[in-house]
């Protein structure tokens, strides 16, 4: 519980840092800078984590290091959403980022898993 508890709190700051280094922090209240911490370190996860080989906050990792790829992964997600800013816009970071994961997960990971497996039987995939 108390890693919960300090995973949100460290997504928040890291959010509000983020935020700050964007200048979107006008527009954006506590919850916004909690899910732009969390969701930020998992865009960080999955691109800057193999990049630099260091953990983010998701998986429990709170060193400095861990904390500055978050951030990063932060200030990308938010650098994406000042592109788009309307409705359309975040639909396609949605598609964007569920095509990333399908991708890094079925192919690269090479899963066995029934979704995957009827994904690569897509004809446009062929």
């Amino acid at each position: 519980m108390i890693n919960f508890l300090l995973w949100i709190i460290v997504g928040a700051v890291i959010g509000w840092v983020a935020s700050l280094i964007m200048k979107t922090n006008s527009r954006q209240g506590l919850l916004a800078d909690i899910i732009v911490g969390i969701v930020g370190a998992f865009l960080a996860g999955i691109f800057l984590s193999p990049l630099f080989g260091i953990g983010t906050i998701n998986e429990g990792d709170f060193s400095i290091p861990a904390l500055l790829v978050s951030l990063g992964g932060a200030v990308i997600l938010l650098a994406i959403s000042k592109l788009f800013r309307n409705v359309g816009g975040f639909l396609a970071i949605v598609v964007i980022v569920l095509l990333v994961f399908v991708y890094f997960n079925c192919w690269v990971m090479e899963s066995n898993s029934a979704f995957c497996a009827s994904v690569r039987l897509l004809p446009f995939l062929q």
